[in-house]
């Protein structure tokens, strides 16, 4: 696994930033330590979405990356400590800063595919032989 770490400025989607940044590959999420001023999720039975316009920590964040497609998962915490999680979406806006490191698979690739059973494009990790790079 090749690591890579970035700053993330106020003002910036992480979603989108992370999409970006792991356009060239197969990555996992090994760290994020920052805060929100906006929060956009998915919540459990794909169903509702919440958005909340305050200040939250990121106190967990985890998912795959396959060639700029996200399946991430965000934790916060509000002022008070109260937590709220979901599947991340477009438009959690970065306040102050998020740290990000990630780590890009060297022996596996991806490519996600609709799955019917799901109704979800779906990964599929590839094995590689001798790795990449």
């Amino acid at each position: 696994m090749r690591e890579f770490a970035y700053r993330l400025h106020k003002g910036d989607d992480l979603k989108n930033i992370i999409a970006e940044l792991g356009k060239d590959g197969t990555y996992v999420v090994l760290s994020a330590v920052g805060c929100l001023s906006f929060l956009h999720i998915r919540l459990a039975k794909a169903k509702d979405e919440l958005s909340i316009g305050e200040d939250f920590e990121i106190i967990s964040l985890n998912g795959t990356i396959a060639n700029g497609k996200c399946h991430l998962h965000i934790g916060v915490s509000d002022e008070k400590g109260h937590c709220l999680g979901g599947h991340l979406l477009e438009g959690n806006i970065v306040n102050t800063t998020c740290e990000l490191v990630l780590g890009k698979l060297q022996e596996y690739d991806s490519c996600r595919t609709y799955d019917k059973e799901t109704g979800y494009d779906e990964i599929s990790f590839i094995k590689c032989h001798g790795g990449n790079e």
